[in-house]
């Protein structure tokens, strides 16, 4: 059971208070109410709330600490919001229920100090000063999350009696230090559990995906039977691949530079951009004139001209000029000799148009160019797992042996379109391969409906007996 003796003494100070200065005793009124506040510490200085309004009224208001009480409200009028506001700023769970809520406060209210050292100001009136070092914090259950963080006090003297002096101190008068101190404490409430959450976050760096080593990684399974199995079904080289792209359309009487030149225009055209789209672009650049000199000399708006149906055509003309002048000014009309140079020097060339055309133009490559038909078919077989062909290009690298780069994108690229754009051909070319069930196999894999377009193009009765035995 809580004890109530500092309560029910400040009470009756504070009711001896009020008659004596009915009585005009002004000298005794100051000094019972000082003994109240003596008695009872500031942050209990909420029990006036539960004096009635008549005896509220004839307290002073000349009373330094005691006018801050005239100011307090019954807690049964304050509304849910105001009864939270005042547990937040006590320290108090401002959760649950209106009763709780108000259970809460007025046992926090009523509850006596364990310690507390006031000093009266010497000479003055209207304030005292408080050690607040000595001050305990609400007896009340706080949350574990808002403390109120208390200011370090320096005390002279070791005596009772000694002069106690601080950083700070709060003085207790009218209605707007009582205020002030109120938002003073709120200030102090801190979550430190949150700030060491945000501090963690800023600190932490985001994990990169460490980069794969060209001849790291296992190989998958019989990764080469499928292989082999595309080379034969590519040896006819039929696919809009061998006709219309960049090994195809350059033109090679006309030198190794401008051969060079037009193995790039090629490869920067073909961007978003069909074959047959790229091969009629390719040969109106021909007959217009397509060496670095002459697409540095022609206007724009008729370079745009000879190439406005292939996809994004106005970038494709801005990145042409730019590329023209940097050749003309650094590399004498050629193009760079690696791919990590074109990537860095030439506007609107990426790495699996570098790699292309290191590849076609100088018959070497330090990596893999990668396009979307690629991507698609080798996550498909479960050769990578990647989600961007960046990716793809540098897990095929980590493990595909270095003598197949330089073959591997016309290869698949070619396969890719034709299992997308040539199915009947691609049908029969597997039926009559060595292996038909496994290139059926492929075919299914990389997404062709075997049994949907066999039964188009009327391959029914071969398929059916390619498979009388096996299930694709």
């Amino acid at each position: 059971m809580r004890k109530s003796f500092p309560c029910t003494l400040s009470r009756t100070a504070v009711c001896i208070a009020a008659f004596t200065r009915q009585l005009n005793c002004k000298a005794l009124s100051l000094l019972l109410s000082r003994s109240a506040t003596r008695i009872l510490p500031p942050h209990r200085r909420f029990f006036y709330s539960s004096l009635p309004p008549p005896l509220l009224s004839m307290i002073s208001k000349d009373d330094g600490s005691l006018e801050e009480s005239t100011d307090a409200v019954n807690i049964s009028d304050q509304t849910y919001k105001e009864m939270q506001k005042m547990c937040k700023e006590r320290g108090l769970p401002a959760n649950g229920t209106t009763e709780a809520i108000r259970t809460r406060l007025v046992e926090d209210l009523t509850s006596p100090p364990t310690t507390a050292s006031i000093e009266l100001e010497v000479g003055s009136a209207e304030s005292y000063v408080m050690d607040e070092s000595k001050l305990p914090h609400n007896s009340g259950p706080q949350t574990p999350k808002k403390r109120i963080q208390t200011e370090q006090w320096s005390t002279s003297g070791g005596d009772e009696g000694g002069t106690t002096t601080s950083s700070s101190s709060l003085t207790l008068g009218a209605q707007a230090d009582t205020s002030a101190e109120a938002k003073s404490q709120e200030e102090k409430i801190t979550t430190p559990s949150r700030k060491k959450k945000l501090q963690k976050t800023k600190t932490s760096s985001s994990r990169k995906r460490p980069r794969i080593i060209p001849g790291s990684v296992d190989p998958p399974k019989n990764w080469e039977a499928l292989y082999s199995i595309v080379e034969e079904l590519r040896a006819d080289r039929t696919a809009p691949l061998d006709s219309d792209g960049g090994e195809a359309l350059p033109e090679r009487n006309l030198g190794d530079k401008v051969y060079r030149f037009q193995v790039l225009v090629a490869l920067m055209l073909s961007s978003q951009t069909k074959d047959a789209v790229v091969g009629d672009a390719m040969r109106a650049l021909q007959s217009h004139g397509l060496t670095v000199e002459n697409i540095h000399a022609t206007e724009s708006s008729v370079l745009n001209s000879l190439i406005n149906k292939v996809g994004f055509h106005n970038n494709k003309t801005k990145y042409l000029k730019k590329v023209a002048e940097v050749l003309i000014n650094e590399y004498d009309c050629d193009i760079p000799p690696t791919a990590d140079e074109m990537i860095k020097k030439l506007s609107g060339v990426g790495p699996k148009m570098a790699y292309i055309i290191e590849n076609v133009a100088f018959g070497k490559s330090t990596g893999i160019g990668v396009d979307t038909h690629m991507h698609r078919i080798f996550n498909n077989i479960k050769w990578v797992e990647s989600t961007t062909p960046e990716q793809t290009r540098e897990q095929l690298e980590g493990w595909l042996p270095k003598e197949k780069w330089i073959e591997i994108n016309m290869l698949w690229v070619g396969f890719g379109q034709e299992s997308q754009q040539q199915k009947s051909k691609i049908l029969k070319k597997a039926l009559s391969c060595s292996r038909p069930i496994e290139a059926l196999y492929l075919l299914k894999k990389v997404g062709l409906d075997v049994t949907k377009e066999g039964k188009k193009f009327g391959l029914t009765d071969e398929i059916n007996e390619c498979l009388s035995n096996n299930k694709v």
